[in-house]
């Protein structure tokens, strides 16, 4: 007699491998909105407190330092406290640039269209990758020379004060964003990230991105 299909030990590692990857999608989501909900209270926070933008340097080096040290402790607890100061730094940050708009007229309105747009990009995005189980494993290497790419153009749009640069790079920041939305959901879907903690952090700073991109292009559009 035939052995039952799920005594055969490829199909039982079938199934240990597709449990895993639900748990880290699962745990992902989970933390990405805790997270969201928190870089929220900081940016309202900021907004309350009236804090001045910190500068480009001080942004920067905190950006990149709480990165180092979530990716750093990714494995162990002090993770989950590295990824909730990452984003709770962002949402101080972002605060002064929510505060500025809410001074113009129509700021208000370009806010909620910024942040509706997003939540619809990202459920999307995300909703596809899940459904269709797509791998988008190739657009690595392009994502990381074009967020490359347009980090130095924003960099150098600022110094140099070129409005019409800046609107490029958001404009690129749009769709670099998405893609790394498709990817890195692809990656926890096909085994490739198993570090829900690295999930989020990459998921969240997709979003921030997204949002702060498609803010300054609405209020360009808005001529706001």
């Amino acid at each position: 007699m035939d052995k039952p299909i799920s005594s055969s030990p490829a199909y039982a590692a079938g199934s240990d491998s597709t449990r895993i990857q639900n748990r880290v999608l699962k745990n992902t989501y989970m933390l990405l909105s805790m997270t969201l909900l928190f870089s929220g209270a900081t940016a309202g926070l900021s907004m309350a407190l009236n804090l001045p933008h910190p500068g480009i340097i001080i942004t920067l080096v905190g950006y990149f330092g709480l990165l180092f040290a979530t990716s750093k402790f990714r494995n162990s607890g002090l993770g989950i406290v590295c990824v909730f100061a990452l984003t709770g730094f962002m949402g101080l940050t972002l605060g002064p640039i929510l505060s500025a708009y809410m001074s113009l007229p129509n700021g208000g309105q370009i806010i909620m269209n910024a942040m509706a747009a997003t939540g619809v990009i990202f459920l999307g995005l995300s909703a596809y990758v899940v459904t269709t189980n797509k791998d988008f494993s190739f657009m690595g290497g392009f994502l990381t020379v074009g967020i490359l790419v347009a980090f130095l153009a924003g960099i150098g749009a600022f110094f140099f004060e070129i409005a019409a640069l800046s609107l490029v790079v958001s404009a690129m920041f749009v769709l670099l964003m998405s893609g790394l939305i498709l990817y890195e959901t692809s990656n926890i879907i096909h085994g490739g990230e198993t570090n829900y903690i690295m999930a989020t952090t990459t998921l969240f700073v997709s979003i921030f991105n997204l949002f702060t991109s498609l803010l300054h292009l609405m209020g360009f559009m808005s001529d706001e």
